[in-house]
């Protein structure tokens, strides 16, 4: 199709001075433009019905034409009058004022093609960014408005430019205008005839005043971000990626210090989670599904319940955040995660987490255990871990509480409420999870370094260690007969190198710990070998993952492969296990008079801390010969006492046998479930069988810790 610039660029090709002709129409056009606010007598007639678009579609094809007849970075003729006679400025002022209708929208087109289609440097000159700082500051500030579509292509195209060249967000951001290192002066602008008017009269002039600080390109995406249009919000968070991803530490710098970013993102996340519900059932909250920021409002349209949309958007915008976090500079990394924990973790979780209300409790737990399974960013993380379990690595102390937080939700875990009791574990096994070694140095290992939990001066080695004594019981338990049949008389010793696969040496030790937790249970109380169930071996294949996993989640942390010898080990004072450990260890010591659900959650948090391939945890929990020094108790000592308990209870209640085995068939759902006397008590000592499995398939698996014991 010829129109009239082909024609002129026909023209110009045959004529001497080309640049002169289109000089002229670029002019002319810009002159149409500016005369339609002359003429015009219809003000609701839409930009889009009037020749405007075309005319600047014309001046956009002339800047690149222009550019591509002369040599790379000299400046033409059109080039050069549309910064001197500050065309951006006029056409920003223009879109600001809407006139006519979805002029904004055509003046965003112009300003992202000319940006983005003129390979010559713009925006280091201020007649360029500085009308571009005025735009942006009309971006994202109306949500829902009919150019956010052309606002994020704008925001897309400066992002674009400033990756090719980081030095421009500076000019973005803090109105500097650089260029070649120097500050350059503003462009002359071209000199109006003496006593001519403005063609667009003095409202519609450029004005001088520079554009506000608290508006900008990280202001536009953040504020875009939030768009209904999920495309839109997408592009938008897209950008804002690339942004803070970007290597020049200048550059890092200057978007925490001359842009509100960290404070945007966080207060968008304190808005959100303000937004969800009181009235959400946490059980709701655990029970979703972890959500994405690329999915946006995907996670509300499966399974119904009150709240959940908004709690959907309060997790993708955290797992947005999460993102932000993992591909930032470490500088705007760092700044992000320590306003979340301002803001969020000390702001607004934490008073509620401290509260009373129970239910209230439940709510802020869940959202907290949700929060964490969200998380994966190492310094978003590293806040989280500190915020909850505080900086003390030494060894505890008994009854002190030197971070409250921490004790509480410790404490938690042994509520009076048995539901505030299990969101606490469950907590507690998320944040076991986790790839953060102070995660497993504040709950336990800070308290066992010492192994002040082993007897200093150790029996012969035919003779097993006292186990803990029971002040409300003189027997000895270990002079019980329940107790003596399927324990090995050789004492537990460590092998002094790794075990490989491929060896057999090493693996009678193995053998006799994995025999140990077997046979804890005596036969009249196990019910696992008359169900058509999986097995030990079921709990072996289990336990191969996770211990690999463990493992290779833990390798970064430099644990030692061994115990640390006892002649340098200087436990001081008496031992004490820790505030978590204590907690647990109570708990499994009441296995067989609380409810099912409850002794599930606590077996799974013991056997996540069992897995874990550090020496002394693994001789802690998982060696049933230990020398226990007087007073300690280890795991395998809790469990002996559990036993002696069950094997008195055992002889008191008619058709013990019978009714464990019917009360197995109905955790399975082979039968109606009724209710009977010791329920509790027989679910309990199931829940005990299939614990001491899975003890020992870790011990099978982890085999023995390396070096002397």
């Amino acid at each position: 199709m010829l129109s009239r610039l082909g024609a002129l660029l026909q023209q110009a090709v045959e004529m001497r001075e080309p640049s002169l002709d289109l000089l002229e129409a670029f002019t002319e056009h810009w002159k149409g433009i500016t005369g339609y606010y002359l003429e015009a007598t219809d003000e609701s007639v839409p930009a889009r019905q009037t020749d405007i678009p075309w005319r600047l579609k014309q001046m956009l094809d002339i800047l690149v034409y222009e550019e591509k007849q002369r040599p790379a970075g000299e400046t033409g003729p059109c080039l050069e009058y549309l910064l001197q006679h500050k065309v951006l400025e006029t056409l920003g002022t223009l879109g600001k004022a809407e006139y006519p209708p979805g002029m904004r929208q055509q003046v965003l087109l112009f300003f992202s093609r000319v940006l983005g289609q003129v390979q010559h440097p713009l925006l280091h000159y201020l007649n360029v960014h500085r009308p571009v700082q005025k735009l942006l500051q009309l971006s994202g500030d109306h949500l829902g408005s009919g150019t956010e579509k052309e606002e994020v292509q704008f925001a897309a195209v400066l992002c674009a430019k400033i990756k090719q060249d980081p030095t421009l967000l500076t000019h973005i951001l803090e109105g500097k205008s650089v260029l070649n290192g120097k500050r350059a002066q503003e462009l002359p602008a071209c000199p109006v005839e003496e006593g001519a008017e403005h063609p667009l009269g003095t409202a519609a002039a450029a004005e001088p005043s520079p554009p506000r600080r608290d508006s900008n390109l990280v202001t536009a995406l953040v504020g875009l971000s939030k768009s209904k249009k999920s495309r839109v919000a997408l592009k938008a968070r897209e950008n804002l990626l690339l942004l803070v991803g970007l290597a020049q530490e200048a550059a890092a710098a200057c978007l925490v210090r001359s842009s509100a970013l960290c404070q945007l993102l966080t207060e968008h996340l304190c808005d959100l989670y303000s937004a969800v519900p009181t009235c959400t059932d946490p059980a709701d909250i655990l029970a979703m599904e972890r959500v994405s920021w690329r999915s946006q409002g995907d996670a509300a349209d499966d399974g119904v319940f009150p709240g959940k949309e908004s709690l959907a958007a309060f997790f993708g915008w955290l797992d947005y955040l999460d993102e932000v976090v993992v591909g930032a500079h470490p500088v705007v990394a760092d700044a992000i995660s320590e306003a979340v924990e301002e803001r969020f973790f000390q702001g607004i979780l934490q008073p509620q987490l401290l509260q009373m209300s129970e239910l209230d409790v439940l709510r802020a737990t869940a959202v907290l255990t949700g929060t964490v399974q969200q998380i994966r960013a190492p310094p978003l993380l590293h806040c989280l871990v500190l915020f909850l379990l505080g900086p003390d690595r030494h060894p505890e102390i008994p009854g002190d509480t030197p971070h409250p937080l921490r004790t509480q939700l410790i404490n938690r875990c042994n509520h009076l409420s048995d539901e505030i009791s299990l969101a606490s574990l469950r907590l507690f096994e998320e944040l076991l999870q986790k790839p953060h070694e102070h995660v497993t140095h504040s709950l336990a290992l800070r308290n066992l370094e010492a192994r002040g939990y082993l007897q200093r001066n150790p029996p012969a080695p035919d003779e097993r260690g006292p186990l803990e004594p029971d002040p409300e019981d003189g027997l000895d338990l270990e002079e019980d007969p329940y107790f003596t049949d399927g324990f090995p008389d050789a004492g537990f010793g460590m092998a002094k190198i790794p075990l490989p696969a491929s060896a057999p040496s090493g693996k009678g030790q193995v053998s006799e710990v994995v025999s140990s937790f077997l046979c804890l249970v005596p036969e009249e109380a196990k019910t696992s070998s008359c169900m058509e169930e999986g097995g030990y071996d079921t709990y072996v294949h289990d336990a191969l993952g996770t211990v690999q996993a463990c493992r290779a989640s833990a390798a970064p942390w430099g644990w030692p492969p061994a115990p640390r010898p006892l002649d340098a080990c200087h436990p001081e004072g008496t031992f004490y296990e820790g505030h978590f450990l204590k907690v647990l260890f109570d708990r499994m010591a009441q296995i067989l008079d609380q409810p099912y659900s409850l002794n599930l959650q606590v077996t799974s948090v013991l056997s996540r801390l069992a897995t874990f391939p550090h020496p002394h945890l693994h001789e802690y929990l998982l060696d049933p010969y230990l020398n226990l020094a007087p007073g300690c108790r280890s795991l395998f000592s809790v469990l002996v006492r559990v036993i002696g308990d069950l094997m008195q209870r055992l002889q008191r209640v008619p058709h013990f046998r019978a009714k464990l085995l019917l009360v197995r068939r109905q955790l399975m759902g082979l039968v109606p479930g009724e209710q009977m006397d010791h329920t509790m008590l027989f679910k309990g000592v199931v829940v005990l069988e299939e614990f001491c499995k899975e003890l020992a398939a870790i011990a099978l698996v982890k085999g023995p810790p390396e070096g002397p014991p």
